[in-house]
């Protein structure tokens, strides 16, 4: 499967860090056995992206990516709900509900990644970031269904692997934040918190491990390197976007 990366470049210049060596190890978890579901946070800008889709190639995973194709965002959580499966349906040629998961089981996981999210970066549909902007009361409804069908077919999940890439996203002063990462002493409990019922993992870096990505996609000097670092952090996309666009 080829994956798109939602990031500034391609994936070919990759730097490892202590993060991607954590996601490693929960990804060779995955391999092994089933039933699991793993949790890849990370704040804006941090490449949750690269890192993830490196992973599972370097891990031989053979996943399958959930799409989310929608033609408007002006649509309830019950049509999102039911156009997910159909799509799903239709790609693995499932003839009902219980085809389908048995389908998706072959696969060593199943991943909630850049073609869920971000459709709409490389595709005219909308993705399922751009509804959840949008949509209010009716996300809360959408992942309430999630949780109840889960429930319900315990049993089939139980034979999955299921990767999400999640975020809970939100804009304070005109910036973006994530509530796992950007939040000081909040975003450590809630990620904690996460990893109880869960498998999850956390992309951030230090400031040495910031400047080796951002020295390996730019010829910028340290001393400027630093500079944006200073202005928005450990953040090596947002740090090359903003580079860049001067």
């Amino acid at each position: 499967m080829d994956y798109k990366v939602n990031s500034v470049s391609d994936n070919s210049v990759f730097v490892e860090t202590e993060s991607y060596r954590r996601l490693l190890e929960a990804l060779e978890v995955i391999r092994e056995c089933r039933g699991n579901i793993l949790h890849v946070v990370g704040a804006p800008g941090t490449g949750k992206s690269a890192n993830l889709y490196r992973g599972i190639q370097e891990v031989g995973l053979d996943v399958y990516e959930v799409p989310c194709n929608l033609e408007s965002a002006d649509v309830d959580a019950d049509y999102v709900f039911r156009h997910l499966l159909d799509e799903m349906k239709a790609e693995l040629g499932a003839d009902n509900r219980g085809d389908l998961y048995r389908k998706l089981a072959e696969f060593d996981a199943v991943v909630f990644a850049d073609r869920f999210h971000d459709s709409h970066d490389f595709s005219e549909f909308t993705g399922f970031s751009q509804w959840t902007a949008t949509a209010g009361s009716e996300t809360l409804k959408f992942y309430l269904k999630c949780i109840l069908e889960y429930i319900r077919n315990r049993g089939a999940f139980g034979n999955m692997n299921i990767i999400f890439q999640t975020a809970w996203r939100f804009y304070l002063r005109g910036k973006k934040l994530d509530i796992f990462t950007d939040i000081p002493i909040l975003s450590s409990v809630l990620f904690h918190t996460l990893r109880i019922p869960f498998k999850a993992v956390r992309i951030d870096y230090t400031v040495t491990e910031t400047l080796n990505i951002i020295r390996a996609h730019s010829g910028a000097d340290e001393e400027e390197i630093r500079r944006y670092i200073e202005l928005y952090g450990c953040r090596p996309r947002t740090v090359l976007e903003k580079m860049r666009s001067c």
